[in-house]
């Protein structure tokens, strides 16, 4: 790549910069909560600004079965392609659902303010400031005229925050994509190369219900549901010694994040359900850590007279690991962010979960990189007060437009 292509492809970011924060801004505005999952209206607005920007969007409306079975009201993927010639695929990936806001917010969660150089709201870290990211990278690219060999795909997919199996799962397994590198949402300071894996149990606990003047004529669901919770805590304990080789990422975890049961105050629970949240580091195989946590449940249930427990899988998410050809992606995401940021950034992992896993899954080497800060706590991910640094937003455009510029000029084949 020429000098003279980094120069022009980062002084045309710098001109769309602001037009960028008021995509984003946009964005940020329509709400897009994962659950309820209504997310088609905010899929429709993007793929209008997204044309508007001169791009072809092609609109992949989720069945409504398939949606319907992820939890979820509505999704609409949404997929660019711009062919520069003959070559590998790149996608880049980042998704538009988000949690909800919660309390606690100093400004209007869909305001889209901007304070101090940072824009405000929920999902404008986690991930639709990649939209902005991607959307103008390519741009660039496009609007440069350099001679490039192969095609960069945009991605913008809706089912991120619960598993992401009717988003990239779906483009993948249908055939409607078939990328040779993907780039998924990420933060502008490291390259995760490895996350962590992500199993979700519901445990139902059942026993029988009496009145509360009587107790000893029920089976106390909740008093139950105590003691199996007490083994989990002492099996987490034992999860520390478990290290992964992966720089960024600690040891595997387990939360019980959820619990609901009982029917009235004077009432012996005769049902109580709660949800474990299991992590898994990417050295860890899945299947074996799902056997080993329901053996565990089954083993602390067998003490309990009357009770009976019966587990379901809700999730399964597996690791992000490393494949052949990733590499590549990292040299150049690193070189370049070198020459935008001005410093050596790190390729490392993550303890949580991203849909980048399911294109690995599929054989296709991926990373993670996007606009943001050094972590996810930096930017309030999932909390109140989700903020971008908007110079971030620029810098991490600039990089994608070099990177996919390196890339395409020779320097990989699919």
């Amino acid at each position: 790549m020429t000098s003279d292509l980094v120069n022009i492809l980062s002084a045309h970011v710098d001109r769309h910069h602001s037009q960028a924060v008021d995509f984003l801004a946009e964005l940020v505005k329509v709400p897009s909560d994962n659950p309820p999952g209504d997310c088609a209206p905010h899929g429709e607005r993007a793929a209008g600004m997204l044309e508007a920007l001169g791009f072809t969007v092609e609109r992949d409306p989720v069945p409504a079965d398939a949606v319907a079975a992820n939890g979820m009201t509505s999704a609409t993927n949404l997929i660019v392609r711009h062919r520069f010639g003959p070559g590998p695929v790149i996608a880049l990936n980042a998704h538009g659902d988000v949690v909800a806001p919660g309390e606690g917010w100093s400004s209007d969660p869909y305001g889209a303010e901007i304070r101090d150089g940072r824009m405000y709201g929920r999902g404008v870290a986690v991930s639709k400031s990649d939209f902005a990211t991607y959307a103008f990278a390519l741009k660039a690219l496009v609007e440069s005229g350099a001679t490039l060999q192969g095609t960069v795909e945009l991605h913008f997919t809706y089912d991120e925050e619960v598993g992401g199996l009717i988003g990239p799962g779906r483009l993948i397994e249908t055939g409607l994509s078939k990328p040779d590198y993907v780039i998924s949402a990420g933060f502008a300071y490291n390259v995760v190369i490895a996350h962590n894996g992500c199993l979700h149990l519901e445990v139902r606990v059942e026993g029988r219900s009496a009145h509360a003047a009587r107790p000893d004529t029920g089976v106390d669901a909740l008093e139950a549901a105590t003691s199996l919770l007490t083994s989990l805590y002492a099996l987490r304990e034992g999860y520390e010694a478990t290290r992964s080789n992966v720089p960024g990422i600690g040891h595997p975890t387990l939360v019980v994040g959820l619990i609901e049961g009982g029917i009235n105050t004077n009432v012996v629970p005769d049902l109580v359900t709660f949800r474990v949240d299991r992590r898994m580091i990417p050295e860890e195989t899945p299947e074996t850590a799902e056997r080993d946590l329901i053996a565990a449940i089954e083993a602390a249930a067998a003490a309990l007279p009357g009770i009976t427990v019966r587990i379901r899988r809700v999730l399964l998410a597996r690791p992000l690991q490393p494949l052949p050809g990733q590499e590549k992606l990292v040299a150049a995401l690193q070189r370049n962010a070198q020459t935008v940021l001005g410093e050596a950034i790190p390729a490392d992992g993550v303890p949580i979960y991203t849909d980048a896993r399911l294109y690995s899954g599929a054989g296709i080497p991926s990373v993670l990189y996007g606009a943001g800060p050094r972590t996810f706590l930096e930017a309030n991910g999932h909390r109140a007060d989700e903020n971008l640094v908007l110079e971030d937003l620029r810098k991490a455009t600039k990089v994608v437009a070099l990177t996919l510029a390196d890339l395409l000029s020779g320097t990989i084949r699919g």
